[in-house]
């Protein structure tokens, strides 16, 4: 009886192991199906992902080469890297309205040439704007290629950064500074009449124009005749505020040869010019007023009948202005008996 229930223990025993053997089978199987999908999906992502090319060795080198290298030295110059950038940050590139500055012509053009002032485009100078007076004068020879010269800057740079640039304003300003020094020093100065109009004469004194007028001439009048001649002259006026210069020939001239002359002298003189009052009479190139009423004591109703231009007379001093130049002259004084 006792093996009969220890057998049947074991039956029992055996049976509840051959229930429970079928369910770990089938875990273990599905685990290791599990594992191989997981492995699978694995190595086909991986075989999806392109693969990354590596450098190669020329890649490599190619990456580190950084050109040809030089050892430079500054032993053989007078000045080392550090003075060079030291002055270029000193130096001040001023290129403004009215900044002077240096350049030289480069290349004749038609209407002036360009200048090379250091700027970012050639400067160009007008052919007007080389020097005073250039209706006289060749551009050419006013301003030579590659000599340095002194230029003006009159412009602001326009669409292609270029500036306009004068030799005549900088001319101009030293022209009045002489001008000015010579006025001060109240010097006698000669000049040539370059034109003459309704009230006088002008004259170019040091390249600028003065006007000279008719009644400061000395022994002829503001005539086509007058253009040419180099005469010598004083200065009136001088403003270089207002460009105003004028001067005179009679100031001159009473300085140069009135200086010995007096009251009562009697001189040599030659009819000029025929007035209704009277004629004018150069004496010692100075102009002498002959009034109608001191030609003669007697009245005079036709003066040409008297006196012709071009002739030879002799007269007397009554009346002299030297500050202004001017002489009273008399005939009648001269005669021996009245009439």
């Amino acid at each position: 009886m006792k093996f009969s229930i220890a057998a049947l223990g074991i039956a029992c025993f055996l049976q509840s192991s051959d229930a429970f053997a079928p369910t770990f089978t089938a875990q273990r199987s599905f685990s290791l199906q599990s594992a191989v999908l997981e492995d699978t999906a694995v190595e086909a992502a991986v075989e999806d992902k392109p693969k990354k090319k590596l450098p190669t060795r020329f890649d490599r080198l190619k990456q580190l080469y950084k050109g040809p290298t030089f050892k430079l030295k500054d032993d053989s110059v007078a000045f080392s890297y550090d003075d060079f950038a030291q002055a270029v940050s000193e130096t001040v590139y001023g290129f403004e309205r009215n900044a002077i500055v240096s350049g030289t012509a480069v290349e004749y053009m038609k209407a002036g040439c360009l200048v090379d002032i250091g700027a970012k485009a050639s400067a160009f100078l007008p052919e007007h704007e080389a020097g005073l007076m250039m209706e006289e004068k060749v551009l050419t020879e006013v301003v030579p290629l590659d000599t340095p010269i002194e230029f003006q800057i009159i412009s602001e740079e326009d669409e292609n950064g270029q500036l306009l640039v004068s030799i005549k304003r900088l001319e101009y300003r030293k022209a009045w500074d002489r001008v000015t020094a010579l006025a001060e020093a109240d010097e006698v100065l000669e000049a040539p009449v370059i034109a003459v109009n309704r009230g006088g004469a002008i004259c170019m004194v040091e390249g600028l124009r003065a006007f000279l007028p008719g009644s400061h001439l000395t022994g002829q009048l503001p005539d086509e005749n007058l253009i040419g001649q180099i005469l010598p002259l004083k200065f009136l006026e001088v403003k270089q505020e207002t460009n105003k210069l004028v001067v005179s020939n009679r100031k001159a001239v009473v300085e140069q040869q009135m200086a010995d002359l007096s009251r009562g002298d009697v001189v040599n003189g030659l009819v000029k010019a025929l007035k209704p009052y009277g004629a004018f009479v150069e004496v010692g190139g100075m102009s002498g007023l002959l009034h109608i009423s001191q030609i003669s004591h007697d009245r005079i109703e036709d003066l040409e009948a008297v006196l012709q231009p071009g002739m030879q007379i002799k007269c007397m001093i009554i009346d002299h202005d030297k500050l202004n130049g001017r002489i009273a002259l008399a005939t009648k004084t001269l005669e021996y008996e009245p009439g």
